[in-house]
């Protein structure tokens, strides 16, 4: 399945600033003072409209909460601690360009966790790879031949409690990715932010690193795809139902321990090979160091009523 996607227009959001109280208290009997611990630092919120959306960019040395739309558009954005998305929320780092300086390009780095709270959307790098796979930035003049690209990092661990979407391209994540619940529901209907680029809701990781677990629980969406990650560790699906017969598509990761699915509506290592119909299918097996397990044992069909195998998933 493929998603189009359109250029949006977003502008600043003003950084908070925070400044902790210090007290110098003299004692009776001694001639030294005491300081009073300084208050801490509460995160910085970035907050905006979809029309107008806020900007992230410089450092932040407490932290961010998302509230309502955001953006990483004008250079690099560092947060350090947590990066939370409040509920129904949106946060787009898929940008190429710097478009404040109008040279060098956009990014964005968190140093500890990134987590997406209920009914909201991610959308973390982008990068197109040959054969036209992947997702090209917001902001790439030529959609039909990419180049621009957006390498993110998180340093901990991306947690998704029940989002709408999180489509992550481009990405190194050094802890677990976990998205538990969530989606639009099972149809491919557009809605929330995926309705300004006319695409159903989905959820998608591909071309990037994941230095712990990879696993989606739960999740009610239009598609999901998990394609050329690395995953240093296991790699699982449970109990995931999507409305797209080309759905769940688990092709060319790279897993350094097990491979587990179950539960699924439906499970692919093959993509496609038109927009028009769901086969015949090109192979894309999974190299998996560990046990395969469940439906993601043998390679799924390439033809209509064909059999699995008989090699791997």
């Amino acid at each position: 399945m493929r998603i189009s996607t359109v250029a949006a227009r977003l502008t600043a959001c003003r950084r908070l600033g925070f400044v902790g109280a210090a007290g110098l208290v003299l004692g009776l009997l001694a001639a030294s003072p005491s300081v009073a611990p300084a208050a801490k630092a509460k995160p910085h919120t970035c907050s905006g409209t979809q029309k107008s959306p806020g900007v992230l960019a410089g450092s932040y040395q407490s932290g961010v909460l998302v509230k309502g739309f955001c953006a990483v558009k004008d250079g690099p954005a560092h947060v350090f601690g947590t990066l939370t998305l409040g509920p129904g929320s949106a946060l787009a780092a898929a940008f190429g360009l710097n478009h404040l300086t109008h040279h060098g390009g956009s990014r964005l780095t968190v140093t500890g966790d990134l987590v997406v709270g209920r009914g909201a959307t991610l959308i973390l790098g982008c990068k197109v790879v040959a054969g036209g796979a992947g997702f090209p930035c917001f902001d790439e003049p030529n959609q039909k031949k990419p180049t621009l690209t957006s390498a993110e990092r998180v340093s901990g661990n991306l947690i998704e409690n029940a989002p709408l979407g999180v489509v992550v391209h481009n990405s190194t994540i050094g802890g677990n990715v976990k998205e538990t619940g969530g989606g639009g529901g099972v149809n491919c209907t557009p809605t929330g932010p995926f309705k300004a680029f006319k695409s159903p809701v989905y959820s998608d990781y591909e071309d990037s690193s994941v230095h712990g677990n990879l696993n989606v629980t739960g999740l009610k969406s239009c598609w999901l795809g998990v394609a050329r990650v690395k995953v240093h560790g296991n790699l699982g699906f449970t109990n995931n139902k999507l409305a797209d017969p080309d759905a769940i598509e688990i092709l060319a990761n790279h897993v350094g321990k097990n491979l587990s699915c179950v539960g699924n509506s439906s499970v692919w290592d093959s993509t496609e090979a038109s927009m028009t119909a769901n086969f015949p299918r090109a192979p894309e097996p999974d190299t998996v160091h560990g046990k395969r397990s469940g439906q993601c044992v043998l390679s799924t069909p390439v033809t209509m009523g064909g059999p699995s195998g008989p090699g791997p998933f």
